[in-house]
């Protein structure tokens, strides 16, 4: 391996098959688009450059792959490959096989040029802020299930201001324990986003520790899972104490497996009885601060909790009924509050928008007041540690005399998503609570369909944006709350109700 100034940094011994290369800590890629390094090795057979030649350029990013032919054990033809860049159409150009003795290049040159205009590309693609991603879908479900988890991931990474660059969804007959994938095909998608100018690689399927390393081995990409991305969007949305702590301890959780280090070449040494030994590496240092910081943010997240429970008692004193909004995350739930409330709760079409918990008084005629309460949005598959995080919030929907679910009727995929709604309240154990059943975005649906899925669900239909709706949701929420009378309360209040 060869610097560009020309200095010989490794010289590496293999077989006739196969050459190991080292770790190449010391030129990382980051600041510059390739690695700084020419790879120059031996075929003994004359023959040109390997896939796994090429596959190495791409991955590790060299200045330049090349390949001296012996023949009778003396050098015969030089196969030579670089990179291109981005709007090439291709990753890398393979040059012709020349004898090495007439080989001419002048690479400073040659070397400079290519980068500045790989670098230009980049500068055009970084004038959009923020990460450039491909969504990956691995998989022995159904295509279309797969289809759909991608394209709900895709508003995930939407939610998170990640620009999705491609998805691709693979249905081995298996999972490879270790990638997910064949190596094969692990290396192939690499390839490909690097050759896109992707910075991040998205996996819908959640990553074990194991496969979130070996992955990583491979690419120098950042590398995330479905969980992680939830995580991050949790975390760019909480804004209260309460949201601050639920959401730093679940990324911990999440983190503590996942932490590496170098082993005892970062060790510090410790004194004792009988000699020195190596200690405490640093990764036992750095996991040993985050249980620490973990066991401190439970103890916090208590204190949190006896608030709640304070606030809990003085709504129990006022003696007033609480409404609680449930449902799929961006079904409009925060958009209800503020039309039924007249506040300004901050609402946005993404997913999670709003992530701490709101609580407004809502007033029925004749002085009757409800405490209505918004909560935060279901999805699929919740991450386990976010998931124990917001016990503590969502326990709260314990306290509600009615649940109010929310669905977005025109969302092709509201019957899966009442479902994950479903399963998230009978791991609450709140299946048996009374619940309201409300399907917003009406107005986006055929309006044969709104009837039907009234009738079929015993639900009532709203657009969260035109409170001339809302009729018929305050009649339910009334017969349901407050004591029923053998007349229509809205009929004979129809302009108490009004807005």
């Amino acid at each position: 391996m060869i610097t560009r100034e020309g200095v010989i940094t490794h010289v590496i011994c293999g077989d006739a098959s196969v050459v190991f290369l080292p770790e190449l800590t010391d030129y990382p890629l980051g600041k510059r688009i390739l690695r700084g390094l020419r790879f120059i090795h031996t075929h003994l057979k004359n023959e040109g450059l390997s896939k796994d030649d090429l596959t190495d350029l791409a991955l590790l990013r060299f200045d330049y792959i090349a390949a001296i032919g012996l023949r009778n054990g003396l050098p015969d033809r030089f196969y030579t490959a670089h990179l291109l860049p981005h709007n090439s159409g291709k990753i890398y150009e393979v040059n012709e096989a020349v004898n090495l003795y007439s080989f001419d290049l002048e690479f400073k040159d040659f070397i400079n040029s290519l980068e500045e205009e790989m670098e230009r590309q980049r500068s055009i693609a970084k004038e959009k802020p923020g990460e450039r991603a491909i969504l990956v879908s691995v998989a022995v479900t159904p295509r279309y299930q797969q289809d759909e988890s991608l394209n709900e991931l895709e508003e995930l990474a939407r939610s998170c201001d990640v620009e999705v660059l491609d998805k691709v969804v693979q249905r081995p007959r298996e999972i490879n324990p270790r990638f997910l994938m064949g190596s094969g095909k692990i290396k192939e998608l690499v390839i490909d986003a690097l050759g896109k100018g992707a910075t991040l690689l998205v996996f819908d399927q959640d990553l074990s520790p194991s496969q979130s390393r070996a992955v990583t081995d491979i690419t120098e990409m950042k590398v995330i899972d479905r969980s992680q991305l939830i995580l991050d969007i949790f975390a760019r949305r909480a804004h209260s104490r309460d949201g601050k702590v639920q959401v730093e301890l679940a990324q911990l959780k999440y983190r503590l497996p996942r932490l590496t280090g170098k082993g005892t070449a970062m060790s510090r040494l410790m004194g004792g009885i009988g000699g020195r030994g190596p200690g405490e590496m640093k990764l036992e240092i750095d996991r040993r601060r985050v249980r620490d910081r973990i066991n401190l943010l439970e103890m916090e997240l208590e204190k949190l909790s006896k608030a709640r429970l304070q606030r809990k008692r003085k709504r129990l004193k006022m003696s007033l009924p609480i409404l609680s909004i449930i449902g799929y995350t961006n079904a409009g739930k925060s958009t209800l509050l503020n039309s039924l409330t007249k506040s300004a709760t901050f609402v946005e079409d993404k997913m999670f928008a709003t992530l701490d918990t709101a609580s407004r008084r809502l007033r029925f005629p004749h002085e009757r007041d409800v405490i209505i309460t918004d909560t935060v949005g279901f999805i699929r598959d919740l991450p386990p540690d976010l998931m124990a995080a917001f016990k503590a919030t969502l326990e709260e929907l314990e306290d509600a005399d009615l649940l109010m679910h929310v669905v977005d009727a025109s969302n092709p995929r509201f019957e899966q998503h009442m479902d994950s709604v479903g399963n998230i309240l009978k791991e609450l154990d709140l299946l048996e609570k009374p619940q309201l059943l409300v399907f917003n975005k009406c107005d986006a649906v055929e309006q044969d369909v709104v009837e039907n899925l009234i009738v079929r669900y015993e639900a009532v239909a709203i657009s969260a944006i035109n409170n001339n709706t809302f009729g018929p949701l305050l009649q339910a929420i009334h017969d349901r709350v407050f004591i029923k009378t053998g007349d229509s309360y809205y009929e004979a209040n129809e302009e108490a109700f009004a807005f």
